[in-house]
């Protein structure tokens, strides 16, 4: 039997492929010019007595947990969760809580890719797809949307390309037995650009930060900013995505890939 990997994660790099509070900044020490580290904690040691004179080569990153391909943790939605399940919710957890038995499950993916920009994901969106692939979610499978974003990484509009999932969605697929969601936007929701459009409208407070807040009510996990979707087939892989453990934080990069045998 052949494995095949597909690499679900982006590159982290220092260049303006998301807003600047999420932009990467990356320091790069090459084998050169690292020589005043290395003689330090080496005392008396010289280029000389290194091959090729070489020392070696180092990065200072300072990012947001919320850089790059990460999974975000209750904590990021609010202080509590679980309130649909529990009288009274309970503390939402970080990301150093994540369950990682959650981590490596079959993986479901939804071609939405059709959605405009905006547009807001509904149960019955999620219905037909299932209908369409011939799959019924089973508790804790893997759920990944493919949006327009997928093919829209590293241009300046990424990170507003995409549909995005509302309560309602997201709270459907968490009735299902599903803890563990990922789209290849920069956001689960729909982007704020369009939220405030609506928001103006009609003054309904309900669609702020809607797919997130629901997990208020049913704690999940997220990933955002995924990508190669569009290499996957609807279901029939398994997905690995376990986060950086960040004590009490609310996100954490993940190097999330697609395993098929």
């Amino acid at each position: 039997m052949t494995r095949k990997i597909i690499d679900l994660s982006v590159t982290l790099e220092d260049k303006p492929t998301s807003p600047a509070h999420h932009q990467p900044k990356i320091d790069y020490v090459n084998h050169d010019d690292s020589w005043e580290l290395f003689g330090r904690l080496l005392p008396g040691v010289t280029p000389d007595d290194m091959p090729d004179q070489k020392a070696w080569a180092v990065e200072k990153v300072s990012l947001s947990t919320h850089a790059g391909t990460h999974m975000d943790a209750p904590w990021h939605y609010h202080p509590t969760t679980n309130h649909a399940l529990t009288e009274g919710g309970e503390p939402a957890p970080g990301i150093d809580q994540v369950p990682l038995d959650w981590c490596l499950k079959p993986g479901v993916k939804l071609d939405f890719r059709h959605f405009d920009a905006g547009y807001v994901v509904t149960p019955q969106d999620i219905q037909n797809e299932l209908e369409r692939i011939n799959y019924t979610l089973k508790p804790l499978d893997i759920v990944v949307a493919n949006t327009r974003a997928g093919a829209r990484q590293g241009q300046a509009d990424y990170w507003e390309s995409a549909c995005g999932f509302g309560r309602d969605a997201t709270l459907w697929m968490l009735e299902q037995g599903v803890r563990i969601v990922g789209t290849d936007s920069y956001s689960w929701d729909p982007a704020f650009k369009y939220v405030i459009e609506r928001f103006k409208q009609n003054k309904d407070p309900r669609i702020l930060w809607e797919g997130h807040k629901a997990g208020r009510d049913i704690g999940y996990f997220q990933m955002e900013k995924l990508t190669n979707l569009d290499q996957l087939p609807s279901h029939g892989f398994t997905i690995s995505c376990f986060p950086i453990k960040i004590k009490d934080a609310s996100a954490g990069w993940c190097r999330t890939v697609a395993i098929l045998d």
